[in-house]
């Protein structure tokens, strides 16, 4: 079954925040998830971001699909360069064996 990262909007009407989460494709948008690895709350100024980086990484290696606000997210904090160098890295170990 396929697995996305994506957002889920929690807080009040108005006030949205995020939590980004692991959830399967075909699940809703608010609904079961299966970890939560960061959150993200925009109305602060500057957007404040935390995402646990150990676990998407893992998670991006093991094939989950970020959203596109996800993908944004990972790019503001570094995440989707850590993994590239992770994936690159996995790459090159594996042709030398």
């Amino acid at each position: 079954m396929a697995v996305k990262i994506r957002l889920m909007r929690v807080g009040k009407k108005k006030a949205p925040s995020y939590r980004i989460v692991v959830a399967n494709a075909p699940s809703p948008r608010d609904g079961r998830i299966i970890e939560n690895i960061g959150w993200y709350n925009p109305l602060r100024e500057p957007a404040a971001v935390r995402i646990d980086e150990q676990k998407a990484l893992r998670w991006l290696l093991h094939g989950a699909q970020p959203s596109e606000a996800v993908v944004a997210l990972f790019k503001s904090t570094g995440v989707l360069e850590r993994f590239e160098q992770a994936k690159a890295g996995s790459a090159s170990s594996g042709k030398a064996e």
